[in-house]
């Protein structure tokens, strides 16, 4: 038998589908308090779908494989299992639908200018000349940036597509067009085509500066952090919308205020910050060329169901010796 422990309290159909991959499992549920593993808890399994903190290497001396409940590990790299054999895999993918969609609706508002249209309603007047305030910009024939092109940048140019915008992203192997991580059926991009081309990592700032719209998918790494800085502001369009609904550090914030006060760029939709919550200090809050949220872009009432699909289907490959869908890269950080 295969021992398996899961601390997500999935329901029992939800346990019941990882269970019948193979009559060979052994599963156990627990729940760990407070979302961390507790010093004298030690555990024989040799799978761990982790929800929450992960044992360390004397704490789990048979574990092999850690799937995480979720798409960023930030908190894994401190744990002494990073620097272990164990392999690590990810729930990438399983919420780009939603997170796509989040950025084209950031996309559409700035497009059809929509903070003016609660800034005028709580005023209780319209602008005098309605032209000026509220006509839109066209999607079609726009320049849409994607940063990173994992599952949730393939939903979202899938999405965009119909638009007639046009595609442009950056991707750390440009080389390598296939997408290798899950994909739910019906979604995304799996064979890299929708771009109308595709630029490595190392020409960004070539890439944003034809951009009306620069979106941010990457995961957070040493190569990735503040890559958004006084630079690539400058580099952007003037009448640009830059939306991040990757990771907040990626965004050095005092550049952002600053690119934005100087109208280096148009406005930014923000759903993660460098801190969170955002501080009330924060500038940010009182800018009328911002529109946030409080890392909401990833939620979804159908998360646990697609994470146990993920789940189950690498449970299939881990057992049949094939590759793992999603497996972290140490070298690159994700």
């Amino acid at each position: 038998m295969r021992h398996v422990l899961i601390t997500a309290a999935f329901p029992s159909q939800l346990v019941d589908k990882i269970r019948a991959v193979s009559p060979n499992l052994q599963i156990e549920q627990r729940t760990l308090p407070n979302g961390r593993w507790p010093e004298d808890w030690t555990t024989e399994a040799e799978i761990y779908y982790a929800y929450g903190a992960v044992p360390s290497v004397a704490q789990a001396p048979n574990l092999q494989w850690v799937q995480t409940h979720y798409a960023g590990i930030d908190s894994l790299k401190t744990s002494d299992l990073w620097h272990s054999d164990v392999l690590i895999t990810t729930a990438s993918g399983v919420h780009a639908a939603n997170m796509a969609q989040y950025a084209l609706t950031q996309i559409l508002a700035w497009a059809h200018r929509v903070p003016n249209w609660f800034n005028y309603k709580q005023s209780k007047s319209w602008a005098r000349n309605r032209w000026e305030t509220f006509v839109p910009q066209e999607l079609s024939g726009k320049t849409l940036g994607i940063l990173g092109y994992g599952s949730i940048g393939r939903e979202l140019a899938r999405l965009a597509k119909p638009f007639g915008m046009k595609i442009l992203v950056t991707k750390r192997d440009a080389r390598q067009l296939k997408e290798t991580g899950y994909v739910a059926p019906g979604q995304g991009d799996p064979e890299g085509t929708l771009p109308d081309r595709i630029y490595p990592s190392e020409a960004t700032r070539s890439m944003i500066a034809e951009c009306d719209f620069v979106v941010i998918t990457l995961p957070l790494t040493e190569r990735t952090h503040h890559l958004f800085d006084d630079d690539l502001f400058k580099a952007m369009k003037q009448n640009a919308y830059l939306i991040n609904v990757g990771r907040g550090s990626i965004i050095n914030e005092t550049a952002l205020v600053r690119a934005l006060r100087k109208n280096w760029l148009a406005g930014a939709g923000l759903d993660v910050f460098e801190t969170e919550p955002l501080p009330e200090d924060s500038p940010l809050w009182e800018m009328n060329n911002v529109i946030m949220t409080p890392h909401v872009s990833g939620f979804t009432p159908h998360y646990d169901e697609r994470a146990t699909d993920i789940f189950a289907e690498n449970m299939r490959r881990y057992l049949a010796g094939e590759p793992l869908l999603n497996l972290v890269n140490r070298a690159e950080g994700y």
